[in-house]
């Protein structure tokens, strides 16, 4: 019976991810991804109930379109996959009906963060202040709404600009070569959601995965440098990595396994 449920919660959350897929691919273009059919976006031709199934219409299609053959992207199948996963991890949680649904639409939304920016380089502001205003509500929420001018609730408000605060310094001194202010903006959301103590770790461990994936991708150019997948543009420590991902990575890594770097030294430790 605890399998079915499970499986239901999987099936649930791979259909708001095909949702989301959607949304990635629609977001800041003239169609809303509210109207219109589901269309292969090489002929045009609309997908039959068929081949909107999360997941079995990906693997039964062979990654092609029934219409003109063009290969599927597999963003379509990971995005589904990552999100039924988040669901179940979420219904493990067995929190309150109220705070999982905060948390259920605060990971969704993270999720469409992380592919947005991973296609185009960018983090939508709309998308970024959804993920703040949810936070704070989801602590609000967590809380009861009570104590709102006490230390928690005071030092959790000023997580957000505390951990901007770094990513503003190193934008303004490099002009924005280093990186985008957007993930200044992503810090702040994950400064309200995590707190300070959980926030802060997210952001060090995103750096830190960061570096580690540089390294990783630089070794791997130079072992295979004739390699098809690494023959291409070569990366180096100039090369733009899209750093939005990593850190909301880093966010499912803490929340989820609830890595706290500052809990021993009991620094910062007002959090969630």
């Amino acid at each position: 019976m605890a399998f079915l449920v499970i499986l239901g919660v999987f099936i649930f959350g791979a259909i708001i991810g095909s949702f989301l897929n959607v949304v990635i691919y629609r977001y800041n273009s003239s169609v809303s991804p509210l109207t219109g059919r589901s269309h292969c976006f090489s002929c045009g031709k609309v997908l039959s109930p068929l081949e909107l199934i999360p997941i079995v219409s990906f693997l039964l299609s062979k990654r092609r379109c029934a219409g003109c053959g063009v290969r599927i992207s597999w963003q379509y199948f990971i995005v589904e996959v990552l999100t039924g996963i988040t669901f179940v991890l979420i219904f493990l949680l067995n929190k309150p009906i109220v705070e999982t649904a905060f948390l259920l639409a605060i990971f969704s939304t993270l999720i469409v963060i992380a592919v947005y920016d991973l296609r185009h380089q960018i983090i939508p502001d709309g998308l970024v202040a959804l993920f703040a205003v949810l936070g704070i509500l989801n602590f609000l929420f967590a809380m009861g709404f009570t104590g709102l001018t006490q230390p928690p609730f005071l030092w959790m408000l000023a997580a957000g600009p505390l951990l901007f605060l770094p990513f503003w310094i190193l934008w303004f001194v490099s002009r924005g070569q280093w990186l985008g202010l957007g993930d200044g903006k992503l810090a702040l959301g994950i400064g309200w959601f995590l707190g300070m103590s959980l926030g802060a770790t997210a952001i060090i461990l995103a750096f830190w995965i960061g570096a580690g994936l540089a390294i990783l991708m630089m070794g791997l150019q130079k072992v295979f440098k004739h390699s098809h997948y690494f023959g291409g543009s070569r990366l180096s420590m100039q090369s733009a990595i899209p750093f939005g991902p990593l850190l909301i990575l880093a966010v499912f890594i803490v929340y989820f396994m609830q890595v706290n770097f500052f809990a021993q030294a009991g620094i910062f430790y007002l959090s969630l």
